[in-house]
């Protein structure tokens, strides 16, 4: 008897994600003090900082009393503590920077300028609490601890100072015009150091009352460079200078001071030596700012993240109202309730800015759990290498290489199964915290860039796609969400800490690690396997992509151009930089998909999210498979353009013309072969009686060496199969999902 299959209601997406996804998601889910950490931040940024924007707070260059009220909230709120220790005054325990990640994303929501202006000031922290004197870090960290009931003090705000002035901004940071002299050194005393320094662009200088800056020796006596805290009170000129005309992060301080200050050789940051008779600082400025910047570039990615998700819920309250209150859209009709919806186009732009908000989440949040795990690792080893008496910089190097082998091992082993790793000495490869930290380490070199490259980079081009989602209402002053500003700020965000060059430059350098690129094939055999389960997620496509850019990668590690010149060489940009490109966006896929993985694990044990999860993993699924393809449509075009664009089209010469076919000589074998004149006439150069060669440069191009890259290209071509439906899915998903009455926030 014949059966009748009733197809299932799909689930579609019901309400914007919230806190309790998120947790899942970004795996804080079992930190109660972040969840807090969260809710205060949101306080204060949909509070007082959007009410600040919202009444014009943007409009003006100074640092105002008005602005000056955000330093009170931030106080109050504990944002100014989350950077310090519980015994120095905070509320975290352990390290603190997917603490400080999430502080960012939700200040960033409302205004870029009201998360700089909290940021910076852990930023001035930064180099003493990395790599300042115990002195140091106890005196500076318990500073900036906002004043208990009944203390009598001011609290400590710092800027961070390492730009220069004109001409010199922009050269590199490893360049310096401040400078730093002895002014007096009295036998037995402390050197006083004289400090010239002339900032530019400098956040906080409005109202920071010291500063870490970077200086160069000008002395014999003081060798190379170093940082130094300056304080207000310090003898001699301590200018804040003149506001910077900027046009974006208005609700933070940028001035261009000027110092030159007599301050006691115990202000070097780290401390100092001396060897006959000559000061040795114990870091170098470059040091000390490799420490900082590849945490706090993690942050700034996570800022304009933030931007993009928060456009969601305004473009979609725009697209639905667009039609409202005209004659044309009658309540009730399908213009009144779906306005813009109703077109393909509105929704499918949508659904791009989402998936790389998404994407760029996961990527920078992923990148602060790293972190957090190398952290502790990091000072396990410099107590190992201080007991064995390893001496900083080329030594600790040597001595990490001298790990490699071991690590490869490890990673090796790693994508074994638990069953036929306890028969190896596995565990006792993990247990090595030297081992481990040289794997983390790998990782986070390549991670830090990545997530500043890609999310401020390719973020700002999709803040870009938001405003104009909005029309012309995305660039007026009151536009909901405050896209137009959030745009402009992304644009800054590009250039903070390094602008994408600087990011590519590192990029091109570390992803050449082997243990980063032993952990990088091990992803490809776990997007295989992810597929396998979750094929909707597009890990098969992004498995492909990332085996097709480590085929191009290997190719052009021995590759020469047509001159016979080696093409992946630190001056060959036009090389490194679009493959480091092309790696950060399949980092970003993989990580999103990891994350939704993480929800679909866990999501059903938390009640609040249980409600309506089937429809919050099929749209999140489909929106990997959105990112997942776009990824893999960048990282070929990429690496097609690499692998034959540096190799010379063949020209009409004497070999080339030897080569092809005639007409006449065709039809004479297609008695013996069948079909071969037709076939050669459509894949071959064939000239015809009477006529000259086809009208281009040369004979086709041949695949003769490049056939695993072909093959690869192809599959990947056909693993975009069922992509565009993912698409058509989500998009569909963005007509039901309920949203707010109004935003959360005022317009």
């Amino acid at each position: 008897m014949p059966t009748t299959t009733v197809a299932q209601p799909v689930e579609f997406l019901r309400t914007l994600p919230g806190d309790d996804l998120r947790q899942i998601m970004w795996r804080f889910a079992d930190r109660f003090d972040l969840q807090m950490l969260v809710q205060s931040a949101r306080r204060v940024a949909r509070g007082p900082v959007a009410r600040m924007v919202a009444e014009g707070g943007r409009n003006s260059h100074e640092w105002t009393k008005q602005k000056a009220e955000l330093l009170h909230l931030f106080d109050e709120a504990g944002l100014s503590s989350v950077f310090l220790d519980p015994e120095q005054g905070g509320f975290i325990e352990g390290p603190k920077n997917l603490a400080l990640a999430l502080l960012a994303f939700e200040l960033s929501w409302v205004d870029g300028g009201a998360a700089t202006c909290s940021m910076a000031g852990n930023l001035a922290l930064a180099p003493i609490h990395g790599r300042g004197t115990p002195e140091q870090r106890d005196t500076y960290m318990r500073r900036a601890c906002p004043p208990k009931p009944g203390e009598d003090r001011e609290i400590g705000r710092g800027a961070f100072a390492l730009t220069e002035p004109l001409p010199y901004v922009g050269v590199e940071t490893g360049l310096l015009s401040g400078k730093v002299r002895i002014a007096a050194w009295k036998k037995g005393e402390d050197p006083v150091l004289q400090v010239e320094k002339r900032g530019r662009f400098i956040t906080n200088m409005g109202f920071a009352n010291f500063v870490t800056a970077a200086v160069d020796s000008a002395d014999d006596r003081i060798k190379g460079s170093c940082m130094v805290i300056l304080e207000e009170s310090d003898a001699g000129v301590f200018d804040r200078g003149t506001p910077t005309r900027k046009l974006v992060h208005q609700l933070s301080s940028t001035r261009d001071p000027v110092f030159n200050l007599r301050v006691p050789a115990s202000r070097i940051i780290g401390g100092y030596k001396i060897k006959d008779g000559v000061i040795v600082p114990n870091f170098s400025h470059g040091e000390i700012i490799e420490a900082v910047f590849r945490r706090t570039r993690v942050t700034v990615g996570l800022m304009t993240a933030a931007k993009l998700l928060s456009a969601v819920e305004p473009v979609i309250r725009y697209q639905r109202g667009r039609f409202r209150g005209g004659d044309a859209a009658a309540l009730g009709s399908p213009r009144y309730e779906f306005g813009l919806q109703m077109k393909e186009d509105a929704l499918h732009r949508l659904v791009d800015v989402w998936a790389t908000g998404e994407a760029a989440a996961s990527l920078g949040f992923a990148a602060a759990r790293l972190f957090d795990e190398l952290d502790p690792l990091e000072i396990k080893k410099e107590e190992v290498f201080a007991a064995r008496k390893v001496e900083k910089g080329r030594a600790q190097f040597r001595a990490i290489m001298e790990l490699e082998k071991d690590a490869l091992e490890y990673l090796r082993l790693s994508n074994l199964s638990e069953d036929r790793r306890a028969a190896t000495h596995y565990d006792v490869l993990s247990k090595d915290p030297l081992l481990q930290f040289a794997v983390l380490d790998s990782l986070a070199n390549v991670l830090c860039p990545a997530v500043k490259l890609w999310n401020t980079g390719h973020g700002a081009n999709m803040m870009r796609e938001a405003v104009s989602l909005m029309g012309g209402y995305g660039i007026t002053e009151d536009c909901p969400g405050f896209l137009g500003h959030k745009w402009m700020d992304a644009q800054l965000e590009a250039t903070y800490e390094g602008p994408e060059a600087v990011q590519r430059r590192q990029l091109s350098i570390t992803m050449t690690s082997k243990l980063f690129l032993a952990q990088f094939r091990n992803w490809i055999n776990d997007m295989r396997e992810i597929a396998s389960q979750r094929p909707g997620t597009g890990a098969c496509t992004l498995a492909t992509a990332m085996q097709l850019w480590l085929w191009t990668f290997e190719h052009l590690q021995k590759a020469t151009d047509a001159d016979g010149r080696d093409l992946y060489h630190g001056n060959r940009q036009g090389v490194t930089f679009p493959l480091a490109d092309a790696l950060c966006w399949l980092l970003a896929a993989r990580w999103m998909i990891l994350d939704v993985l993480e929800l679909e694990a866990k999501g059903a044990a938390n009640p609040v999210v249980a409600e309506g999860l089937p429809g919050r993993l099929n749209f999140m699924t489909d929106l990997c498979h959105v990112q997942s393809t776009r990824a893999a449509g960048e990282v070929g075009r990429i690496c097609a353009e690499l692998v034959f664009g540096y190799n010379r089209h063949p020209a009409w010469d004497n070999a080339a013309c030897a080569a092809c076919y005639a007409a006449e000589d065709l039809d004479e074998l297609e008695g013996f072969i069948p079909g071969i004149a037709s076939g050669a006439r459509g894949s071959s150069d064939v000239v015809e009686t009477g006529q000259d060669h086809p009208t281009k440069a040369g004979p086709c191009v041949h695949f003769d060496g490049y056939e695993t890259f072909a093959r690869l290209r192809v599959k990947l071509d056909g693993c975009l199969t069922g992509s565009r439906l993912a698409k058509d899915r989500a998009a569909g998903a963005l007509t039901k999902v309920m949203i707010p009455e109004a935003l959360d926030y005022p317009a």
